[in-house]
């Protein structure tokens, strides 16, 4: 059975990296205590993979568990196969999803995290968790060879949500956008994750934390709101 842990980002108003979740994921991963993450760095363009696997130690060191980067193998799906849980970091979602149709990860992690291995990942790894990227935030600074993404949970994420627009911003807001790709897509489900939120995925349910509403739009910008800490099939 299915189970991740997808959240809208890694910090929360004034908290510190990945503190706000913590409490989150030793519920999420307490039958995994000593045992191995394999993380995915790849979203981390203003950093080194090096350097964001020592931040993710660092910030996670309450876990009791070992976290290690893909890029310590050169066969980075080697990795992956060995862990216990998957991690995918946030950062600009076109770079992480580009790099990984090139490491060649992508079927290994639909394989395990179908077959039960927990996953969980923030921003950009709650983006590609979804059916494609089309509904990221993120410049698309870099092109994949395809915006379909793992399809692990069968709609569309929109990370950092915020509703309306900033005074003075005269660009489109947020609905703006997810309007234009639903006129596109009228097919399409968008699951939008305000700061401080995430899904919790058990199979085909879902489970909404934090503390604010989750958002789903479907054709025509109809709106589901989904109120926090409620449980629905998706």
């Amino acid at each position: 059975m299915k189970n991740m842990l997808l959240l809208s980002g890694s910090k929360y108003k004034d908290t510190d990296y990945l503190v706000h979740c913590q409490g989150w994921l030793k519920a999420f991963l307490q039958a995994y205590e000593g045992k191995k993450i394999a993380f995915l760095p790849y979203a981390g363009v203003r950093q080194t993979y090096d350097q964001y696997e020592a931040k993710v130690q660092k910030a996670l060191s309450c876990l009791n568990m070992e976290i290690i980067s893909v890029h310590r193998d050169k066969q980075h799906s080697k990795i992956i196969e060995q862990a216990d849980v998957i991690a995918i970091g946030g950062g600009n979602t076109f770079c992480l999803l580009k790099a990984m149709y090139e490491n060649d990860v992508l079927e290994i992690i639909r394989e395990k995290v179908n077959a039960g291995t927990a996953y969980f990942g923030w921003s950009a790894g709650a983006n590609v968790a979804g059916a494609s990227i089309m509904t990221t935030n993120d410049m698309p600074i870099t092109y994949p060879p395809s915006f379909n993404a793992l399809n692990l949970f069968p709609h569309q994420i929109n990370p950092h949500f915020i509703s309306g627009k900033m005074q003075g911003h005269n660009g489109e807001s947020r609905e703006e956008r997810l309007a234009e790709f639903l006129i596109v897509n009228p097919q399409a489900h968008v699951y939008a994750l305000p700061e401080g939120t995430a899904l919790h995925i058990e199979g085909e349910q879902a489970t909404t934390l934090g503390e604010s509403n989750i958002l789903r739009f479907k054709e025509n910008m109809q709106q589901d709101v989904i109120p926090t800490n409620s449980t629905f099939i998706y």
